[in-house]
């Protein structure tokens, strides 16, 4: 995070973290989690209510930075950008931020920023075992290949 945000962020929240007990608390405070319209047990709208809380402002700032960068964070949005769309994913990327702030500011708790690939091999490990648990639910088991070559595949 860029030190603009940071102070920002820092300015409009303070550093008494005792006003949120938990991190979902501190994310819902900010206005960045989802409102359920339930009536009946269905939910009928599911969305982030408007509001103008600078704090939360200055974590949209700050996410939206991350498209172009090489790390972990920046690969979360991106993958959640596609699935999504580009505002859901930079309210999400706004909320783990948050989260990721309360954590530091509440614990000191020092967030140990990880590159792309190491979260892109993250990914694809729990894929694969998810994967893995969905064939043999069904009664399959995997088996790994060698990556076909353009020209074998026919291509």
């Amino acid at each position: 995070m860029d030190e603009n945000p940071a102070l920002g962020l820092l300015s409009e929240i303070g550093t008494a973290m005792r006003r949120w007990p938990t991190e979902k608390h501190f994310a819902a405070g900010l206005g960045l989690c989802p409102h359920h319209k339930i009536s009946g047990g269905k939910i009928l709208a599911r969305k982030v209510r408007p509001s103008a809380n600078r704090a939360a402002t200055a974590l949209r700032l700050a996410a939206q930075c991350l498209p172009h960068r090489h790390s972990a964070l920046g690969a979360f949005f991106r993958r959640l950008k596609t699935r999504l769309g580009a505002p859901q994913a930079l309210t999400a990327t706004a909320h783990k931020l948050a989260r990721l702030g309360y954590g530091l500011l509440k614990y000191g708790e020092a967030y140990g920023a990880h590159g792309m690939e190491e979260y892109e091999q993250a990914y694809r490990e729990r894929t694969l075992q998810n994967l893995i648990r969905k064939a043999t639910a069904l009664g399959y088991k995997l088996l790994p290949t060698t990556a076909a070559t353009p020209q074998e595949a026919g291509g």
